[in-house]
């Protein structure tokens, strides 16, 4: 008899991932495992039902395809008790056989608001703790449920098709652009709680989820139950469809715009506001945006009314002063030229 469907279709995803993995290895941009010594991959546990129900699996499989499993849990010391959460979610992931299990410390700032403040933290350990311990990748367990809410929140933030494309499947940083791994987006959380209940996992349901003070807890147990109050069932299946696609879209776009960009500055490399006015708006918008964050403007703080601020010294010249951006970057027409600078 063989394991119980949702145990076997977490570890489907998991063995597909890890193929990837070592197929990408074959990539000279990524990390080699010394001589005689596996590769290793990290799972991100937190000791809820999806990262540990992706924490089990990765402990299955990695050993039968010669990949070395390990675990970082990420302590935020935003509730009393935290270091020891931690430390039980190390005890829990060590049971699974995992190795090495760390569990790391941040500190939380306050900059764009709790929750991204967290994330914004718990990258910068799972990064570090990939790079001292020399990880070829890190799972994630966001579930097909996580990228709705994604695809929602981006929505209300009228952020563009870009953020409509939730969560990337491969993600990662500069030298580092497949590290982080995403197993679960076609696997809803039910499935994933299922799997820890039939193999006994013990997991814990963090309060801030069910906390009405982040916009994500209401989202999770307000928004969507009222939209398939409203609309029935298959929400959730449908965006995350619409990531997909919108995704696919943004890609295209995206390169389009890398593309566009040599053929709009003069021989100075200044851009010229003539040929950036001809270019279809999605594509100069975009070509915008590399612009101010190449001058310093950080990409996580630059939303498209500050892009739609710059475009209007393309669309609509009436003679306005500069534009400030995030990073203290100023956009400012010139002579038909548009100079994009730190101030």
């Amino acid at each position: 008899m063989g394991p119980h469907p949702a145990v076997a279709a977490i570890r489907l995803a998991v063995r597909r991932v890890l193929h990837d993995v070592l197929t990408g290895l074959t990539d000279s941009s990524s990390p080699r495992a010394t001589a005689g010594t596996p590769p290793l991959v990290l799972v991100a546990c937190s000791g809820g039902a999806d990262s540990m129900a992706l924490a089990s699996a990765l402990a299955f499989e990695a050993p039968k395809l010669g990949i070395r499993a390990g675990g970082i849990t990420v302590d935020h010391g935003l509730q009393a008790g935290s270091d020891l959460r931690a430390a039980e979610v190390v005890t829990r992931m060590t049971a699974l056989r995992l190795d090495p299990v760390e569990s790391v410390a941040v500190r939380v700032g306050r900059e764009g608001g709790p929750e991204a403040a967290a994330r914004d933290a718990r990258y910068a350990a799972l990064d570090e703790a990939a790079d001292r311990l020399g990880a070829c990748a890190v799972l994630l367990g966001h579930t097909r449920d996580d990228q709705a809410e994604t695809v929602l929140l981006g929505l209300a933030r009228g952020s563009g098709i870009r953020s409509l494309s939730g969560m990337a499947e491969v993600s990662g940083g500069p030298g580092r652009t497949h590290r982080y791994r995403r197993p679960f987006l076609q696997i809803d959380r039910q499935t994933a709680r299922k799997a820890c209940m039939v193999q006994s996992l013990p997991v814990w349901d963090d309060p801030h989820n069910i906390d009405p003070a982040y916009t994500r807890s209401r989202l999770r147990h307000e928004g969507l139950p009222a939209l398939e109050k409203a609309l029935g069932k298959g929400v959730v299946e449908a965006l995350a469809r619409t990531a997909q696609l919108s995704r696919d879209d943004a890609d295209a776009l995206d390169a389009w715009a890398a593309d566009a960009e040599a053929g709009v500055r003069d021989e100075d490399g200044r851009l010229e506001c003539a040929k950036l006015y001809a270019l279809p708006p999605a594509v100069r918008r975009r070509v915008l945006r590399r612009a101010v964050v190449a001058a310093g403007s950080p990409a996580g703080s630059l939303f498209a009314r500050h892009i739609e601020e710059v475009d209007r010294l393309i669309t609509g010249w009436r003679g306005q002063g500069a534009i400030n951006l995030p990073g203290r970057v100023e956009a400012q027409r010139q002579g038909g030229r548009l100079v994009i600078r730190q101030g």
